[in-house]
């Protein structure tokens, strides 16, 4: 750090970065941290989530984190909450599937069915 200015700057990212995780209504997106999860690359998915997110300033969505989600053979797992309820969990994520879910189900109200649960059983 060389100045006071840059100082603010890496303090109001890391606070965007909060504010991403805060509970508010729209969608929510949990991504599955347990070691199963980590070690099958969760954290690069975590972070395209927040990247893209915060990127495309989509103020409607919520990103946290859990632990095992139950099924580590799928991993890395993500649950999209939607507005109404409904819910898709995307498995095998990897981060560019990330942005694609981004830009077609959070943003477009689209979800990308060909990485949920139910169509990637026989892969």
């Amino acid at each position: 750090m060389k100045s006071i200015a840059e100082l603010q700057e890496i303090r109001n990212k890391a606070k965007q970065q909060v504010e991403l995780r805060k509970e508010h209504s729209g969608y929510r997106v949990i991504v599955g941290m347990a070691t199963c999860g980590i070690a099958a690359g969760a954290r690069p998915v975590m972070t395209a989530f927040l990247e893209e997110v915060q990127g495309q300033n989509l103020g409607n969505v919520t990103i946290t984190q859990t632990g095992c989600i139950g099924l580590c053979r799928l991993e890395p797992i993500v649950e999209v909450f939607e507005p109404d309820g409904d819910k898709v969990t995307y498995v095998k994520m990897t981060a560019e599937k990330a942005k694609e879910i981004v830009e077609k189900h959070l943003k477009n109200n689209k979800p990308v069915l060909e990485y949920a649960i139910g169509n990637t059983e026989d892969k």
